[in-house]
Order: C-alpha cells, then structure tokens, then sequence
C-alpha cells in the first residue's frame, strides 16, 4: 500500500495510540477521528478502561467525546473514524449516534464485533444513521498488535 495514502496515514496513527494504550497494559485499541473538511486529524485516542476505571472507555468513545466536546455538539457528521479493530456493539452505537460518516477500521473481530458479526448494527432498521463502514484497512497490522499483547498474557 502506498505510504502517501491519506487512509494509510490515519490508520497508521490509529495502529500507534494502540501501541501507546498498550504501554499503559491496555488493550491496543487505537482510534482517530478525521476532520472531513480539513483531512486533519481531530482528535486520537487509545483504550482507557483501566487507567479511567471506566469500562466505556474504548479508543471510540474517547475520540468521540474529544471532538463532541471541541464541537460543542453531539453530533459531528463531518467527521470519519479510523479504528484498528471492528467497534464493538456499544461504539457501534455510539459512532451511528454521533451521526460519524464513515468507519474504517483494520481487524475485524468476530467474537465481539458490533458491524460484521451476527450482530450486525447498523442492519437494524431501528438505527437512525448507518455510517458506510470500509474494512481490512492494514488488517495485518491491525491484528499483529492485538495477537502479540494477548500472548505476552499468556
């Protein structure tokens, strides 16, 4: 893949606030949010469940509350999520709240992901706003991270 892609860049600041989250013995989830207007990155967050005692936490939820809070809005439909692992069920939901315009993401995550596992989000006609969801992005990677963090675990 090309290093000058703007979604390889993001993705790649996405794959280091999980390494980041990983040095605090978090699980290296990173995610960034993307300015769509700009292309900048907004906001960058990893998981912080341990550190904040709080189990909503994830990487998303940070990076959504960053922008939310420098918008002063709950809503930010300019923005575009990059995350290295498929959301889960609840920031699947708080992503489709958020009214964010496109989730990126690498690894999918076919225990407790949100968008591609049965479960399936935003297939629900009761969701108001359904991102368009672009997957595998530096899935390598992405799942590389996730695999070598669990087996230091084991």
């Amino acid at each position: 893949m090309n290093t000058e892609d703007p979604h390889h860049t993001r993705m790649q600041a996405a794959l280091e606030e999980a390494r980041l989250a990983a040095e605090r013995d978090e699980v290296p989830i990173g995610a960034v949010l993307v300015d769509r207007r700009t292309g900048e990155i907004a906001a960058r967050a990893g998981n912080r469940t341990i550190e904040a005692h709080d189990p909503t936490a994830h990487a998303e939820i940070q990076a959504i509350r960053a922008v939310c809070d420098k918008e002063g809005a709950q809503r930010i439909p300019d923005y575009d999520l990059y995350v290295t692992l498929e959301p889960c069920p609840m920031c699947a939901a708080a992503i489709s709240y958020a009214r964010i315009g496109v989730v990126y993401f690498g690894a999918s995550d076919p225990k407790s992901g949100g968008i591609t596992t049965p479960v399936a989000m935003y297939s629900h006609p009761q969701l108001h706003h359904k991102p368009d969801v672009v997957s595998g992005l530096l899935e390598e990677e992405c799942a590389a991270i996730l695999k070598e963090f669990f087996a230091k675990k084991r």
